[in-house]
């Protein structure tokens, strides 16, 4: 499938992976995913706040770790973070998926905030309800001249997509 173009193009993915789950695997995700666009929950685009959010480098990485015991699967390493200058926000915790879709799980049990090489500010976050937390419903990935990206929709309802140079 090409790269998503529209809230139409967008919907249509979403209802084939519903249908025959998306194929996407640990070694699919890994990587440093830059934010490119948002989109609300019927699929329009979310401009201001893609804007905002590319210009913060909102990235998502990704690194496949060991098995973790309670998933029962290869489990994820995965850094949320915003930019600005040489500030820098950061979310870190374990990730997993589950399901035939797949869903991405994933809790954040640590923030940080960081000047540069040196790390200003760090605290251990407290732990979420494994079913009560973050997800993203990973809908697509694919490749094109622009290198790797992925699409998903997140908790609250929100589609992004990704990129991976």
């Amino acid at each position: 499938m090409s790269e998503p173009e529209s809230g139409t193009w967008i919907l249509q993915l979403e209802n084939h992976s519903r249908r025959q789950g998306s194929g996407i695997s640990n070694r699919d995700l890994a990587g440093t995913w830059q934010l490119v666009d948002l989109w609300d929950r019927q699929a329009r685009p979310q401009k201001p706040q893609s804007r905002l959010l590319r210009s913060l480098q909102a990235n998502l990485e990704i690194q496949p770790v060991g098995r973790p015991a309670q998933q029962g699967a290869d489990g994820l390493h995965l850094r949320n973070s915003v930019r600005l200058g040489a500030l820098e926000l950061a979310f870190h915790g374990p990730g997993w998926l589950q399901g035939r879709r797949p869903l991405l799980r994933f809790h954040f049990d640590e923030i940080q905030l960081s000047l540069g090489r040196w790390r200003v500010w760090q605290r251990n976050l407290p732990s979420t309800v494994e079913h009560a937390g973050p997800f993203f419903a990973l809908i697509a990935a694919g490749n094109d001249a622009q290198g790797r990206w992925l699409l998903a929709r997140g908790r609250g309802g929100g589609l992004a997509r990704w990129r991976c140079p």
